[in-house]
C-alpha cells in the first residue's frame, strides 16, 4: 500500500501561513487543497512565504483552478483566451507556491459528441502546454470527474484525456463517481477499478489525486455535498482498494464541516 496523504479542501484561517499549516498538521492532515474559485486571493509576493510554511510543515499542497478556467472551448473566442490567461496565472502561483497539481474542470460538451469534445480539450491543452513551457511553468494538471452524468467530465473522460496529454493526471472525485452511477460505489471493487484505470494513465511515482465526501444526489446527478454519514458514501472501501496499489495518494476532503473531514480521516488513516 502507497502512502497516503489526507486534509481539507481549504486552508486554516489564521494571521500566518505558517500557523494555518501548524493548524493543520496538529489536526493530523498532510494535505491541503487551496482554491481560486472565488478569486485569486495569493500574489506572487506571498507565494514564496505560503511555500515554506507548506514545506516546513511536510503538507502536499494542491491547487484548484477557477471554475471558468477550462479548456474544450468550442472555439478560441473570447472566453477561451480568458481560460487560457487564468490557467497560466493558476500555473505560475502554483509553482510558486510548491504547489504538486492543479486541479481544473473538463468543460462541456457544448452541443458536440463527447469524441469531439475531448479532442478540443486534448488540442486546447496542446495551447496551454506551449504557452506554460514558453513561460518555464509547465506544471501537472489534474482534470476532475465531474457529477452531472449527461456533461463531458465521466471518468472515461477524464480517463482518455490524462492518457493523451502528459502533464494531465486524473483526478478522481469519489462523490461525482457515486452520484452518476446511481449510488454504486458501495464496494471496494467498484473504488479499485476506478483506481485501476488512473494508475494505467499516471506516470510512475505520481499520487492519485482524489476528491472525497458523502453526497446527495438525483437522477443520477449531483446535487449537494452531505455531512459524513448522511448518504451512502463510505471511506471504508477506498481506503481497502488503496491497499491493492503500491502507488501513493492525497485525498482530499470535500465535506462541508470539520468534523465530516476528522471522520474519513480516521477511517482513511487506520484511527477508525
Amino acid at each position: 500500500m502507497g502512502e497516503i496523504r489526507y486534509g481539507p479542501s481549504g486552508l486554516p484561517e489564521t494571521p500566518t501561513f505558517e500557523e494555518s499549516f501548524a493548524a493543520l498538521v496538529a489536526d493530523g492532515y498532510r494535505a491541503c487543497e487551496i482554491g481560486f474559485v472565488s478569486g485569486f486571493w495569493l500574489d506572487y509576493e506571498a507565494a514564496p512565504q505560503f511555500a515554506a510554511a507548506a514545506a516546513a510543515a511536510d503538507v502536499a499542497v494542491s491547487v484548484h483552478a477557477p471554475l471558468a478556467a477550462f479548456m474544450g472551448h468550442a472555439d478560441r473566442g473570447k472566453k477561451f483566451k480568458m481560460a487560457l490567461g487564468m490557467l497560466d496565472h493558476t500555473a505560475g502561483l502554483a509553482q510558486a507556491c510548491g504547489a504538486q497539481v492543479i486541479v481544473f474542470h473538463p468543460g462541456f460538451l457544448l452541443g458536440r459528441e463527447r469524441e469531439q469534445a475531448i479532442a478540443d480539450v486534448v488540442d486546447q491543452l496542446g495551447d496551454l502546454r506551449e504557452r506554460l513551457e514558453a513561460k518555464g511553468r509547465l506544471v501537472p494538471f489534474g482534470v476532475e470527474v465531474m457529477g452531472r452524468v449527461r456533461d463531458l467530465g465521466t471518468i472515461d473522460d477524464v480517463l482518455a484525456i490524462a492518457a493523451q496529454v502528459d502533464f494531465v493526471r486524473p483526478v478522481l472525485d469519489f462523490a461525482h463517481m457515486h452520484a452518476t452511477s446511481d449510488g454504486a460505489f458501495l464496494e471496494v471493487d467498484a473504488f479499485a477499478a476506478a483506481l485501476a484505470g488512473a494508475d494505467e494513465v499516471l506516470e510512475p511515482g505520481a499520487p492519485f489525486h482524489i476528491h472525497f465526501s458523502d453526497i446527495q444526489y438525483a437522477n443520477r446527478n449531483e446535487t449537494k455535498h452531505l455531512p459524513y454519514g448522511e448518504g451512502t458514501l463510505r471511506a471504508e472501501p477506498l481506503r481497502e482498494a488503496l491497499a491493492r496499489f503500491e502507488r501513493p495518494a492525497t485525498v482530499i476532503s470535500e465535506a462541508p464541516d470539520a468534523a465530516s473531514t476528522r471522520a474519513i480521516g480516521d477511517v482513511l488513516l487506520g484511527a477508525a
